[in-house]
């Protein structure tokens, strides 16, 4: 019995003496304690939860160097290595976690819409579901704040500056002509269709040093890494037809959109005020195909676009009516690849190629032009942390533009340029809390035609005031080169520049959301030419400036009012440039001071229906008048337009949808052309510029057949 009872007392001392008591403390940053962190060693089932005082303590019968692991929710997980002895009092600080949901984002001067981002302010879906839109990219983005209606061009203006100032780029490759060609009334639309978009990145200032020649905007759009099931979609409409596919397979699939329109009988039902001897007829076609490696994805979308019209129109300056006459010819490619390798490197690597050629004539005149552009792109990107990423790259540009000019009384005239353009940059993201980051970067361009080396400086920083709101700012140097209209006659040129101050507040909270955000823009180096209209003998010089000062407010509710969406924009813009063949600095006639938007999208069970409208204001625009002294010293009226829309589900796949731009017939002025000669009074007499045709009625069949049964394209609409 002695024996027994000695060698149990022998396992009970082996026992304890081979255990090793583990205690320590668990903090935040700001050294308070966290109660419920997991607190174990590694590979074992040892370990304990710490009590409200931070404190932990357990056993371990592991000896050695061994990994001591915390973690705790919305905290970054941490691992102490050191011998199990040592392991007594152990102070950890946890850090807050800044992948979390409510961290802090660099949002300064960007709209996100996309699966990917954190804070929405559009959906892909608004894009085509906004009454004013008519499927428009572009039309969608222009309720948005920062923009300027110019409702005859039909572009983005951002924030003063001209629609070539904003650039745009499709999975982060390069789009030269991302409008099709129009004429004087006409609006353009977007050449890209958004059933192919997963989502979109609308910056309107202070963007990253990824981007560059770009003085006042970027849009990104982003095709679909993989569709989620096989489906077509078929669409007949009052203006044409459209048919959509995809196809998908283990690795892979690809998509397709297609669409013919044809104005004829439209205008035979609701005639405009052109005279037109061919309306306008275009076929669009985009296609992207999509193959997933183990490590990443290769995407190839090609788009191609024609355009082929006939008009006649009224000019002071003419007796008879002016023949205007246009066909385009359009084809963009991109390729694009992203990936991951190694165990905390990313890349993105793509190539796009433009090939446009229009022939237009006016009178007799007739202008004959080509343009080839390449865009080569990569990208690499390193995760040092979830606190600190590093990204850098390089691009390349090529463009060769020929133009050609003749009429029977002029010799045939060529002209035009040849331009290479290397560009380099580097950016880090970091994070030093979930509430604190900052995003800092520099860019480098160097162009051949102008033998100009350019270097643009990047800086963002936000910080999350509430779980519900946060500041950010934003500071950049931006510079863009001259566009076409100068380069095809003159090359003895410097990048035009710019310089973005941005102040912004958001707050978003159970599906509201509230922006607003000041922003200064500093323009320097801008080109001016004399003459009425830029041509060969025109004298050209960068000696323009001038400056765009603003608010912009954004307000979004999806809850308060139920089956209810709409948003509120508005827009101040006070700003003035010296440039063209401006004589004095003066307010641009395609910028508006004030500018609202309201847009509402309602869906009524009853009627199995989502009706909406959209209203767009926007102050008068300036205008020179040559019986008064001042150069675009005077104003048109405001522009006022309501549009409205109804989708009516015929069954789960089957919709028909009716639509109406300024419903209310308002007579909107774009300006005024006024006689070269005054009369025999001394009057320049004028012509109103006015909309082709005030409003436009829109009316569809749209069938879809997928896999589930029941997907339509409501949402696409």
């Amino acid at each position: 019995m002695k024996k027994i009872i000695l060698v149990l007392c022998l396992c009970l001392q082996h026992i304890v003496f081979g255990q090793t008591t583990v205690t320590g403390i668990v903090t935040d940053s700001s050294n308070q304690p966290i109660l419920g962190a997991n607190v174990y060693l590694e590979g074992t089932f040892d370990g304990a939860s710490t009590n409200e005082k931070g404190a932990f303590n357990f056993t371990t019968e592991e000896t050695g160097t061994q990994v001591l692991i915390v973690s705790f929710l919305s905290f970054e997980t941490k691992k102490v290595t050191l011998d199990v002895s040592e392991m007594k009092d152990v102070n950890i600080k946890l850090q807050e976690n800044v992948d979390a949901l409510n961290a802090v984002i660099l949002s300064a001067g960007s709209f996100e819409a996309g699966e990917n981002a954190k804070v929405t302010a559009l959906k892909p879906l608004d894009i085509v579901t906004t009454a004013s839109a008519l499927g428009d990219v572009v039309g969608a983005l222009q309720t948005l704040p920062g923009t300027s209606t110019v409702a005859e061009d039909g572009r983005l203006f951002v924030r003063g500056g001209r629609a070539e100032e904003t650039q745009i780029f499709i999975d982060g490759i390069r789009v030269f002509t991302p409008y099709t060609n129009t004429t004087n009334n006409i609006p353009a639309r977007g050449r890209y269709s958004p059933f192919l978009f997963k989502g979109i990145t609308f910056s309107t200032g202070g963007y990253s040093a990824e981007f560059g020649q770009a003085l006042s905007g970027v849009l990104e759009l982003n095709t679909i890494n993989e569709p989620d099931q096989e489906k077509t979609d078929i669409s007949v409409m009052t203006v044409g037809g459209a048919l959509g596919h995809t196809e998908k397979w283990e690795k892979g699939s690809v998509s397709f959109s297609t669409s013919y329109i044809n104005l004829a009988p439209y205008l035979e039902l609701f005639p405009d005020r052109n005279e037109w001897k061919k309306p306008f007829q275009g076929g669009q076609g985009e296609s992207v195909f999509r193959h997933h490696f183990e490590n990443g994805t290769l995407k190839f979308y090609t788009a191609f676009d024609i355009t082929d019209f006939e008009l006649d129109q009224e000019s002071i300056n003419f007796d008879e009516l002016v023949r205007f006459k246009l066909n385009n010819n359009n084809l963009y490619m991109n390729g694009s690849y992203k990936g991951v390798f190694g165990e905390n490197w990313s890349i993105s690597s793509g190539l796009s190629y433009t090939r446009d050629n229009s022939k237009i004539r006016i009178i007799d005149d007739k202008v004959n032009s080509l343009e080839n552009s390449f865009h080569f792109k990569t990208k690499l990107k390193r995760k040092f942390s979830n606190r600190i990423k590093l990204s850098f790259g390089a691009e390349y540009f090529t463009t060769d533009f020929d133009e050609s000019f003749e009429n029977p009384f002029v010799e045939k005239i060529d002209y035009g340029f040849k331009s290479n353009l290397i560009g380099a940059f580097a950016e880090t993201d970091i994070f030093f809390s979930k509430n604190f980051a900052m995003k800092a970067g520099v860019r480098l361009d160097h162009t051949d035609m102008l033998d100009k080396t350019t270097i643009s400086p990047r800086l963002s920083v936000a910080y999350k005031t509430s779980e519900k709101d946060q500041v950010s700012f934003a500071f950049g140097q931006f510079y863009q080169n001259p566009n076409n209209n100068y380069l095809k006659f003159n090359t003895g040129f410097k990048p035009e520049s710019s310089t973005h101050y941005i102040l912004n507040y958001q707050y978003v909270h159970e599906g509201k959301t509230f922006r607003a955000e000041a922003y200064h823009k500093e323009y320097n180096d801008l080109i001016t030419f004399s003459g009425d209209f830029p041509d060969p003998n025109s004298s050209f010089a960068n000696d323009g400036f001038g400056h765009a000062t603003g608010l912009d407010i954004f307000w979004r509710d999806n809850k308060s009012i139920k089956n209810v969406d709409y948003w509120v924009s508005y827009s101040y813009l006070d700003t003035q440039r010296k440039f063209e063949n401006f004589p004095v600095e003066a307010m641009p006639n395609f910028a508006t001071k004030h500018n609202f938007s309201l847009v509402t999208k309602h869906w009524i069970d009853k009627l199995k229906s989502q009706v909406g409208f959209s209203y767009n204001y926007s102050s008068g625009r300036t205008y020179t008048n040559p019986n008064t002294t001042g150069f675009l010293s005077e104003k048109t009226k405001d522009y006022h337009s309501l549009s409205v829309n109804w989708a009516y589900l015929l069954s789960p796949q089957k919709i028909l949808y009716f639509s109406v731009s300024n419903a209310l017939g308002v007579r909107n002025v774009f300006g005024y052309e006024y006689a070269n000669q005054p009369d025999i009074n001394g009057t320049f007499q004028r012509m109103t510029r006015r909309p082709a045709a005030d409003q436009f009625f829109f009316v569809g069949f749209f069938w879809t057949i997928s896999d589930d049964k029941k997907s339509n394209q409501l949402d696409t609409l």
